[in-house]
């Protein structure tokens, strides 16, 4: 084996579908980068994954080569339409292992990270049967459906939750451990004062940011839209509403009252400065995905959690209600999600700031902004240059 080959560490990524699988991986893949150039190695990362994924840009707006391959989707509808589609979906997974086998073969990876989603399971599947280490992740507290196929052989299983290694198999746990969900870490280096300036911020009004989401939340937007100036005579408000969603949003709040419609900043999307709002934020109301609980716990926010129902498994509302439990969030599920019980539950907190503190703490106590090095260190492990 040449010199150059044995200083460089060969990964493949399978994961996507969705931004819950295909950030974590990204995250990932970045993080090894890190640790292996901090040794004098260097990794060749290929992802894995379906042409019309996420993965698919995500992979390539970053540098990342990219090999496309059938997978089928598991629909959880009972609709005929959807068992329909479902069961046409499945004729291509083993097309798809087939394909990930050969590639597998070609590529002669060190180590196959897998961090779920339907495309993981032909990838998986062929990692066993070529006899590739496979280290397994997963983000919700539950297993996801690709995860609970794979968890029966993957090399090593990282989860997210402590919780979480009780939904695996029994014998799969001894090969299981707690890293946490990765974060970027960008946002852990946010400027309270950058957003004060860049929306234009009270700097000593706590701020609310409102958000379901890049894409927005028609049930958030409707539910703060029933009691902004009761929220707006206690604290300042920046809303991600959403693109679609703007303008609909802004006209519906063009009747606010002059002296409380300057502490309401609405915005369709948060992106680049997300770090800094962050920061700024005393209290953070928003969706339950994975990838929010995690930013949330490992920054140490407050929030108010509004699961999106129904989700596979009901993983947001598991998310939502186990911080509730731990004491750093209060989570308004079904039908206590109304705009009357968001007014009962945000105006006393925000008068409370011990409230929020206690709710602070809590939330630091389950946060784990360390979880990409984490996850890094345990895929490098199961390489030659971590046995090394």
């Amino acid at each position: 084996m040449s010199r150059s080959r044995r200083n460089t560490v060969r990964l493949v990524v399978a994961g996507g579908g969705t931004g819950g699988h295909t950030y974590p991986a990204l995250t990932t893949v970045q993080a090894v980068t890190r640790i292996l150039d901090e040794r004098g190695t260097t990794l060749d990362a290929t992802w894995f994954g379906t042409s019309a994924g996420l993965e698919s840009r995500i992979a390539r707006e970053n540098g990342i080569p990219f090999r496309a391959l059938a997978a089928g989707k598991v629909r959880r509808s009972l609709r005929p339409s959807a068992l329909a589609r479902t069961a046409l979906d499945m004729l291509k997974v083993p097309f798809g292992i087939v394909q990930a086998v050969a590639l597998l073969v070609r590529h002669r990876p060190d180590v196959v990270l897998s961090t779920g989603g339907y495309v993981a399971v032909p990838v998986g599947l062929a990692a066993r049967l070529t006899g590739c280490r496979l280290v397994m992740h997963e983000q919700i507290i539950t297993l996801g459906l690709a995860n609970r196929v794979l968890a029966r052989f993957a090399t090593a299983i990282a989860v997210s939750h402590p919780s979480s290694l009780n939904a695996l198999p029994p014998r799969a746990r001894r090969r299981a451990v707690v890293t946490g969900n990765p974060i970027r870490p960008a946002l852990l280096g946010g400027r309270r004062a950058a957003a004060h300036v860049d929306y234009g911020l009270d700097p000593v009004l706590p701020l609310v940011y409102v958000t379901g989401g890049a894409q927005g939340s028609a049930q958030i937007n409707r539910l703060l839209a029933q009691v902004l100036p009761d929220l707006l005579e206690h604290c300042q408000i920046l809303h991600q509403c959403g693109p679609d969603n703007h303008d609909a949003v802004r006209a519906s709040a063009a009747g606010l009252p002059a002296a409380l419609a300057h502490r309401y900043h609405l915005v369709p999307y948060v992106s680049g400065n997300l770090a800094d709002v962050y920061a700024a934020a005393s209290l953070v109301v928003a969706r339950s995905g994975a990838g929010t609980l995690a930013e949330l716990t490992a920054l140490a926010l407050p929030s108010v959690l509004i699961p999106l129902v129904p989700t596979a498994g009901h993983e947001q509302q598991r998310g939502a209600e186990a911080l509730q439990d731990a004491g750093a969030a209060v989570a308004l599920v079904g039908a206590q999600a109304t705009g009357e019980r968001l007014r009962e539950v945000l105006l006393p907190l925000l008068k409370d700031p011990g409230r929020l503190a206690g709710m602070r703490q809590a939330a630091r106590e389950l946060g784990r902004p360390d979880a990409a090095r984490q996850l890094a260190e345990l895929v490098i492990a199961h390489t030659p240059a971590g046995r090394r």
